[in-house]
């Protein structure tokens, strides 16, 4: 290596460097801020990790509509006999909202941890916290049983006289279902298996459909896209494309932005004139040729120099017969006894047939090749 060229290299890893040093730094108070938020969690329409738009599509699947709400007061009235309403430990709620919720039509599932769990399911009771995990169902009801294992626990509950409890976890169940006042009430200690990064193990997908799809109807609660309290139904404010952007997306771009100015000013003032090298030894192409002959011979290779001969030959023919640079060597042997007027057959073996047996055979087909030029250079 030159020391040109050495000083190049050393120069471009400099370059590498310093970039990578600059993205770094650019990048840094993103990662430091904790980078653009995990998803609206258990929400129907999200899909991040921790949405829940595989399970929403997967019961309109089913046939099972899916009615997404962001208020007690639109629960309250889009629910009806025929109806689920399901409350997860996303729907944010007072106790004035969780007691409209409780005296709603139609049944209702909760999920997760949820606040005001005496309103929204009198008569059951935490019992202490279970640790999340694939588990048996253990009992009898059918959704739980056609389902099988489901990743579930979070916490232990415990039912009212004449409650079902499925998937038991520490003193209590994961799962537990009772009817009380014409409602089937079911309430679950965990709410992971709902999540699109959890829907696909085990029987969750299973166990969700089962739960969620009883009705032809689902009330999805769901907690509002602003700040607002969700007891309330305040209308959401109009976004713009650029407030739906996180903060920290912006300041990253940026950053890099200008980190890449500052890379391409420093290398800027360093490019020049191409320098060329003059290359330490020249070799001549008669050279070059002579020595792969001599390496054919050395390994008895008559079959390649054969291919490489009738290549060859069928390459400088082909202009000469008008024929494309892609034509085939079978092409080029019917053009050549065309235009000579010699028998086709001949002229096939020639370009196109076996290799030869030994060196003699072999310095007769480059004679033979040459004659074929010959006469199709002259015809």
């Amino acid at each position: 290596m030159t020391a040109g060229t050495s000083g190049r290299a050393r120069q471009t890893a400099r370059v590498t460097l310093l970039a990578a040093l600059v993205l770094v730094v650019a990048a840094l108070p993103v990662l430091l801020s904790g980078g653009p938020s995990g998803g609206r969690a258990l929400d129907p329409a999200d899909t991040s990790l921790n949405g829940g738009a595989a399970l929403a599509r997967l019961l309109e699947a089913h046939g099972v509509q899916v009615a997404r709400v962001e208020t007690p007061a639109a629960a309250v009235a889009a629910a009806g006999p025929h109806t689920l309403l399901l409350v997860t430990e996303a729907s944010f709620l007072n106790r004035d909202a969780a007691g409209r919720i409780a005296a709603a039509f139609g049944d209702r599932l909760v999920v997760g941890s949820v606040p005001y769990l005496d309103v929204l399911a009198p008569g059951v009771s935490r019992e202490g916290e279970a640790r999340t995990r694939s588990r048996a169902p253990e009992c009898t009801l059918r959704e739980a049983v056609r389902a099988g294992n489901a990743y579930t626990g979070g916490v232990s509950l415990t039912g009212p006289p004449g409650a079902t409890g499925c998937y038991p976890a520490g003193d209590g169940h994961a799962l537990v279902r009772y009817a009380a006042d014409g409602h089937t009430v079911t309430v679950l200690g965990d709410a992971s298996f709902l999540t699109n990064l959890r829907l696909a193990e085990d029987g969750n997908a299973a166990l969700a459909l089962n739960l969620a799809g009883a009705r032809a109807k689902l009330i999805w609660l769901a907690a509002p896209d602003d700040s607002a309290e969700t007891g309330g139904g305040t209308d959401e404010e109009a976004r713009s494309l650029g407030d739906l952007i996180p903060a920290g997306v912006k300041w990253a771009v940026i950053q890099l932005a200008v980190a890449v100015a500052v890379v391409a000013l420093w290398r800027g003032r360093r490019l020049g004139p191409v320098v060329v090298e003059r290359l330490p030894v020249v070799v001549r192409a008669a050279e070059t040729v002579e020595g792969r002959g001599r390496l054919y011979r050395s390994r008895r290779a008559r079959d390649r120099a054969a291919l490489a001969l009738r290549a060859a030959a069928a390459d400088r023919l082909a202009p000469r017969l008008g024929l494309r640079r892609t034509a085939t060597p079978e092409e080029v042997a019917v053009a050549a006894a065309a235009r000579t007027g010699r028998d086709p057959e001949p002229v096939l073996t020639l370009l196109c047939g076996p290799p030869p047996g030994d060196d003699t055979a072999l310095v007769a087909l480059a004679a033979h090749l040459d004659t074929l030029e010959r006469q199709v250079r002259d015809s």
